[in-house]
């Protein structure tokens, strides 16, 4: 099992739709038994895949009681595709790990899940606090979305510190240009100073998943920004297998 964490301390860079279309992906075109963590008490990720997420238990019971994280999981739409969804009570997660004074309980909670499924894949909140902390410890890898402005840049540079902050055994990161627009002389300038980085056009399809309530993929499959994430996702999995 591998666990893949979206994360920016910056809202607004397109972070949940990046989050829920790789989930799709590697559960639909990879194969991959996927679980999408929404650690957002926004619950996004269960808005764009069309699932409610009312269930008797919060979701921060697992942390509070060490209750067992399948009773909250729930199936998607989509083969393979599970999620955790969110609720008003992970607003109050970061003070409420602080008072377990567990630094590992996500890693562990993530651990156990890996019997179960071969991607976890977190969609985080855009916080820098303990429970960002914790979602560093129990990632493989750093998925970090970035618009091309000078906010972004500042923002990436922050989340470099947040996970190198961690120790030598920090995941690694990859940092993705999202809503591209190679019109814009700001935006080219961003591609050609990080050619290497992967690239997620501005497209209406991506905007359009709010409205569909499906991954991209799943109602556009041909559009550039389908094959964009489908790249995204291929060097994904390189990323991983070189680790």
């Amino acid at each position: 099992m591998a666990s893949i964490a979206v994360y920016s301390v910056k809202g607004g860079v397109g972070k949940t739709t990046l989050a829920v279309n790789l989930a799709w992906v590697a559960a639909s075109v990879s194969r991959r038994k996927t679980l999408l963590w929404d650690l957002d008490a926004a619950n996004g990720s269960g808005f764009l895949l069309g699932v409610d997420p009312r269930k008797k238990r919060s979701a921060d019971s697992m942390f509070a009681d060490g209750s067992d994280p399948a009773k909250l999981i729930q199936p998607t739409a989509y083969a393979g595709l599970d999620l955790l969804p969110a609720d008003e009570s992970i607003r109050t997660l970061d003070r409420q790990l602080d008072r377990l004074g567990k630094k590992k309980r996500l890693a562990k909670l993530t651990e156990a899940l890996g019997k179960t499924y071969d991607r976890v894949i977190f969609d985080c909140p855009p916080v820098l606090n303990e429970l960002s902390a914790q979602v560093i410890r129990a990632a493989d890898l750093v998925i970090v979305p970035l618009p091309p402005s000078p906010l972004s840049a500042r923002a990436f540079e922050v989340v470099v510190e947040e996970v190198r902050g961690q120790g030598k055994g920090h995941p690694p990161i990859l940092p993705v240009l999202s809503m591209l627009d190679l019109r814009r002389s700001l935006h080219k300038a961003a591609r050609e100073a990080n050619p290497n980085w992967p690239a997620i056009p501005l497209a209406s399809a991506i905007e359009q998943c709010a409205v569909e309530q499906q991954p991209v993929g799943a109602f556009a499959p041909r559009s550039p920004a389908a094959r964009a994430i489908a790249q995204l996702w291929t060097a994904i999995e390189r990323k991983l297998a070189s680790q």
